[in-house]
């Protein structure tokens, strides 16, 4: 409904400039339709200049840094510590801390005895661009056992909510989807993993 709105008064706004172009080219003896179009290229270049710089950014950032990996698997860390799994109890996952900066926020949630899942968005980067890093890590020896990172567009200065200018939104890179669900598949079961001693 706010988007219907939003597109509608843009096209009124649109119109009206245009109106207004052509009636002030008709009085100084020039041609409407070129101050109409005018107008409309001016209103264009106003709202959408950075459309590209953005795009070209967000694939810059993602092909140089996105992706999911696997430093080392939950069976290999069961086998690195063993009975350390049957003494492990999961917990809801909710946010445990955060810590804010000038550059973003970071948030950590524990899954239980041994392992924590961090969320950590910075930015802005530059045109507009947000990372964000995902981890789950052994907090007895903080060694990393998955991460995911990821850029995300639109949501800052430029957008907000609800986003004014929705064209330069993109929540994900290319993959980002399939790597964020690998990266739950992943921390949901480090959270489970005494459940019948079985990580699937």
């Amino acid at each position: 409904m706010l988007l219907i709105a939003f597109v509608g008064g843009a096209l009124t706004f649109t119109i009206i400039v245009m109106v207004a172009a052509a009636y002030l080219a008709k009085d100084k003896g020039k041609s409407p339709l070129k101050w109409s179009l005018l107008s409309l290229l001016g209103l264009f270049v106003l709202t959408a200049w950075d459309y590209y710089p953005i795009q070209w950014a967000h694939q810059y950032y993602c092909e140089k840094e996105s992706g999911f990996w696997i430093y080392k698997t939950l069976d290999q860390w069961k086998a690195e510590n063993p009975g350390v799994m049957e003494g492990l109890t999961s917990t809801r996952v909710s946010p445990s801390t955060h810590q804010d900066s000038e550059s973003g926020r970071t948030v950590t949630y524990f899954l239980n005895q041994r392992f924590n899942w961090v969320v950590k968005r910075t930015g802005e980067l530059s045109f507009n661009q947000w990372r964000w890093e995902q981890v789950v890590l052994d907090s007895k020896t903080n060694e990393v056992l998955a991460r995911y990172v990821d850029f995300s567009t639109g949501n800052g200065a430029i957008g907000g909510v609800p986003e004014v200018r929705f064209w330069l939104h993109r929540d994900h890179c290319s993959g980002g989807e399939t790597n964020d669900s690998k990266l739950a598949h992943f921390f949901i079961s480090a959270k489970n993993i005494n459940e019948k001693g079985v990580v699937k």
